[in-house]
């Protein structure tokens, strides 16, 4: 089959596509014959921290949907031809506080979502959502996932709240912005592009501010319950100081740098809220996929590329170009 492989190199001189073999079916799992792969921002972490000449050549990749072509003898839950989707999340079944011990996501340390066929157990696929196509299923999993439980699980949103998603744009945020509106809040996103900013007001948005401005100055009419934070040491300080008092920030990620400082008398006097979130689990995956067929939500796909646009690809999403989601559609 041909998949994109990252060798033991520093970055995106890893990358190439190759024929590699075929998954070899083991009694309980099945294989995936992948329509459409999504990428993360993951994907761009995963190749460029893989350097060292013990690392084995990888195929990348988190996201997919596609048709059950084989299925083990144990295999009870599902059947050839049934369209499905791949949940990211390995080893996480049950909803709890944090993922237990030995959880690890899809494409690192095995192989990943950037091939023709996937390989995984019946338990970590589930059926497709009906509205959706497979490009829009097979960019869904990570991002969605990631966004329902921040947004959901651990920032328990309202309807009648205000929700802010600093640096608008992400498949992440652009889903938080998508489910905060279902569940009735009102939401109001950043970003340095006036472009994106426009696109969220379309989608939805109630309000929509430049991330370089100042947040208080631009918001003083606004009370902020709940933000979703994703940026790190840039935004950090400007997102605690908007928040309510009393407020939560649920953070996932870190575009910028990791560390951040806080004043803890200012935090701990504010009486304010920081959860850490990451992915979620097999439970709210089937949740998150239930969620969307009901209220008929789909992602906000920015662009498709064949296997061979790998560099293109990877370049376009690791300059933030995107508005929404990306992948590799791999069938007609």
């Amino acid at each position: 089959m041909r998949a994109i492989v990252h060798e033991a190199k520093n970055g995106f001189e890893g990358l190439k596509v190759q024929e590699v073999e075929k998954p070899r079916l083991g009694d309980k799992d099945v294989i995936v014959k992948v329509h459409t792969a999504g990428m993360n921002r993951r994907d761009i972490a995963v190749v460029t921290k893989r350097h060292k000449a013990e690392d084995p050549a990888l195929i990348p990749g988190s996201d997919a949907a596609g048709v059950i072509e084989a299925v083990g003898e144990s295999v009870t839950k599902f059947q050839t031809g049934e369209e499905v989707v791949i949940n990211p999340g390995l080893g996480w079944q049950e909803k709890s506080d944090a993922p237990p011990k030995g959880f690890e996501i899809v494409g690192l340390p095995d192989h990943g979502t950037f091939g023709e066929y996937y390989k995984c157990t019946e338990d970590h696929v589930e059926k497709k959502p009906s509205h959706l196509n497979f490009e829009e299923a097979g960019v869904l999993s990570l991002a969605a996932l990631t966004a329902y439980r921040a947004l959901v699980t651990r920032g328990q949103v309202k309807a009648g709240e205000t929700v802010m998603l600093p640096g608008i744009g992400s498949g992440v945020l652009t889903f938080a912005l998508k489910f905060a509106k279902a569940k009735g809040a009102r939401v109001i996103v950043t970003s340095r592009s006036d472009e994106k900013l426009k696109e969220a007001l379309s989608l939805g948005a109630d309000r929509a501010i430049n991330t370089n401005s100042n947040w208080n100055e631009e918001l003083l009419d606004e009370t902020v319950d709940l933000l979703i934070e994703s940026i790190g040491e840039a935004t950090f300080e400007k997102s605690l100081h908007i928040i309510r008092k009393g407020g939560t920030i649920v953070t996932f990620g870190a575009t910028t740098n990791d560390e951040v400082k806080i004043n803890i008398r200012e935090f701990f006097y504010g009486q304010y809220n920081l959860l850490g979130t990451t992915m979620g689990s097999a439970e709210e995956f089937r949740e998150m996929l239930s969620f969307l067929e009901e209220h008929k939500i789909k992602p906000q796909l920015d662009q498709l590329f064949k296997l061979e646009e790998y560099r293109e690809a990877f370049e376009y999403l690791q300059e933030t170009k995107n508005f929404g989601k990306i992948g590799f559609k791999l069938q007609d």
